[in-house]
């Protein structure tokens, strides 16, 4: 697969331009919003040097991107698919049935959602054993994870193909083998943002000092381990044994709330004063900046430790 198309330039399929970009595809892009090949290129400009400095392929070029004015023509010769529009689910039906309509039949089509379960999006479809989940994490151009889910009517072999696909452009393909809304990092991340809602909530703690207990602990060691593996350490010689053993009962106690507070104006008014106050005279732009050059550091350090060959596909 060279060439790509990309529906939808939001900051998700924005992106994806980056990356494909970087990864010495050609990309061709439609969004109908004013503005939106402007916004684009912009977007893709500050990405670049965070790109630069993780490493682009040989031919990788910022020029090799197209924008087209319709759907028909911008995914006429794609190879893959990517779609980004907003997440409703009647919109994303309709384009992705006006994708599916024009595009080549061996070519795969990819949507970004994030809560969506795809026999839903691939119900009314010509095609819809072509059809795939691909839902990545922002900044897409540097975060390597894509969730990759099949419907009811997707192939195996399609999911195999894009797998194959995502990791020639250096992400990290998680096959989600049962469909659930959310998939399962982002409902991974929703429980915790939960908890941190209610904290903010009842005046444990502000949302500084929520963030500072993320940064200096759980987060470090989630960089390198998730959960389980971080708990099979805490369990001591015995691992994850001697830690359900010793503070399995514990989760019985009622440390945590699994329904979110009300968003109540106060609450939302408390939430965002504090990372306001927090981000002080930093711009938004200034700390996306920031995030990017941290991230490619760390990514260099997580390979270090998680070798590429520790592939996810077919695990």
């Amino acid at each position: 697969m060279q060439n790509i198309a990309v529906i939808g330039t939001g900051v998700i399929g924005n992106g994806w331009i980056a990356r494909f970009l970087a990864q010495g595809y050609d990309v061709v892009a439609f969004d109908p919003a004013e503005g939106a090949e402007q916004r684009t290129r912009k977007a893709v400009s500050h990405a670049w040097t965070s790109l630069e400095q993780k490493g682009l392929v040989e031919g990788a070029s910022q020029d090799r991107l197209q924008f087209m004015p319709s759907i028909e023509e911008a995914v006429a010769h794609a190879d893959f698919i990517q779609e980004n529009v907003p997440e409703r689910e009647a919109l994303k039906k309709s384009v992705l049935e006006e994708i599916d309509q024009h595009a080549k039949p061996e070519a795969i089509i990819g949507s970004s959602t994030s809560g969506i379960i795809p026999s839903t999006l691939q119900a009314g479809l010509q095609h819809p054993e072509r059809f795939i989940v691909a839902h990545p994490f922002n900044p897409v151009f540097l975060l390597p994870l894509v969730e990759v889910v099949g419907g009811k009517a997707t192939k195996e072999s399609v999911i195999e193909k894009a797998c194959l696909f995502f990791e020639r452009v250096s992400m990290k393909p998680l096959v989600i083998h049962k469909e659930i809304d959310g998939h399962v990092a982002d409902r991974l991340m929703e429980a915790l943002w939960r908890e941190a809602l209610h904290l903010v909530n009842d005046g444990v703690a502000t949302t500084e000092e929520v963030d500072t207990a993320i940064i200096y602990g759980a987060g470090l060691r989630w960089a390198q381990m998730g959960p389980f593996l971080t708990f099979h350490l805490a369990g001591g010689e015995q691992g994850m044994r001697h830690m359900l053993e010793q503070f399995g009962p514990a989760l019985k106690l009622p440390w945590t709330k699994l329904e979110a507070p009300e968003l109540t104006d106060e609450l939302k008014e408390r939430v965002i004063e504090g990372c306001e106050r927090y981000a002080g005279d930093e711009s938004v732009a200034d700390l996306e900046r920031k995030r990017n050059e941290f991230l490619v550091k760390l990514l260099d350090l997580v390979e270090e430790y998680w070798p590429e060959s520790r592939s996810l596909v077919n695990k």
